[in-house]
């Protein structure tokens, strides 16, 4: 099974996301696709474009940068909420068909401002039983005809799409990723999802998960191939141990003088995955070799919760600990973006490779 190397493009609204140097025009296509053209051309498969109410639009950049580039993946983050699935469908078609066969979907069920878009499905176990039915009406109309549906969120009669997601090789579609660690969200990975994607958790809450996801693929008669596995975190590399350990305290001191006073997130600290990440911190503030536990005290989120702090051998040892448990698709990032993509791409993917 091959490996993924991904990076993060960060659509925001507002600038300096996680300390990014960009602010003149952060979020112009000129800005965005001199990140999408420099993962091209320093060894990275594309990158994850995130989704919230209040960013710009997902579906929509990552149009644009697909546009502008030759191989760049958009890992294009959606949420069920957003769409009605046979609109989504022929939209991720089209694109798909557009790029020859380019496009990645990330399935997000996380709330975000609900009331703001319209959708009132707030409820968790429903949520994940709507999330359910989307992917598996959005499969069905990837690689069937004349689809009809009848389901408790969502109904279609007689759909077809065209044009048809580019089918090559075992691929039949575009991959759906997925996240969360409640139990109604791990049901639906074990079944539905083609990659779970997991936040930066030491080595044994990442085996714990794999194993347990990978007894669920089974006992609820997974239909699909196998379940592979993702890890999304953000790897901060230098060219020395020590000058990674130095910039990582130095970073997490500025974080902690901006944080005083700054509202948090309600709807992410709620969600069972990250509640795992900021209960690390009480584990200690380091763990297992360089896992750092300490910038989810100061309003660190999702992947900004814990880092992987070395040098680039100290980081591609981590790595390949987590690929021996089963992670084969990798979702990384730093700030400064761009500067980062040259220099991990240069520095990192080479030894990940080898």
């Amino acid at each position: 099974m091959g490996l993924e190397f991904l990076w993060y493009i960060p659509n925001q609204a507002e600038p300096g996301h996680r300390g990014d140097d960009v602010v003149d025009r952060h979020n112009s296509l000129h800005t965005l696709t001199a990140q999408a053209k420099a993962l091209e051309e320093h060894g990275w498969g594309g990158a994850l474009i995130g989704t919230g109410w209040g960013r710009p639009d997902t579906f929509t950049v990552a149009t644009a940068l697909a546009a502008q580039t030759t191989t760049f993946q958009p890992l294009i983050a959606v949420r069920p909420g957003y769409w009605r699935p046979a609109n989504f469908a022929s939209t991720a078609a089209t694109l798909d068909h557009l790029t020859n066969g380019r496009v990645l979907i990330n399935i997000v069920s996380g709330k975000d401002n609900l009331a703001a878009y319209g959708d009132s499905e707030a409820d968790q176990a429903h949520r994940y039983a709507r999330t359910k039915e989307f992917l598996q009406l959005v499969r069905r109309l990837w690689t069937e005809d004349n689809v009809t549906y009848n389901g408790e969120h969502f109904t279609v009669t007689d759909a077809t799409v065209v044009p048809r997601t580019v089918v090559r090789g075992e691929r039949r579609h575009p991959r759906l990723y997925f996240g969360g660690a409640s139990d109604a969200a791990e049901k639906v990975a074990a079944t539905e999802a083609d990659v779970q994607l997991f936040w930066g958790e030491p080595l044994d809450g990442v085996r714990e998960r794999i194993e347990r996801l990978r007894h669920l693929s089974d006992k609820l008669e997974r239909q699909h191939a196998p379940l592979e596995f993702g890890l999304r975190i953000t790897t901060l590399v230098r060219d020395t141990t020590e000058q990674a350990w130095a910039d990582a305290e130095a970073k997490v001191e500025k974080m902690a003088r901006a944080d005083s006073g700054l509202p948090r997130n309600l709807n992410w600290q709620a969600a069972v995955g990250q509640r795992r990440l900021l209960d690390l911190a009480a584990r200690g503030e380091v763990l297992d070799d360089n896992l750092y536990t300490a910038p989810g005290k100061y309003g660190g989120g999702g992947a900004g919760t814990t880092w992987l702090v070395g040098s680039a051998e100290d980081v591609a040892n981590s790595l390949r600990k987590y690929q021996k448990l089963g992670i084969t698709h990798f979702v990384l990032s730093d700030t400064p973006y761009l500067p980062e993509i040259r220099r991990q791409g240069d520095q990192l993917l080479p030894l990940l490779r080898s």
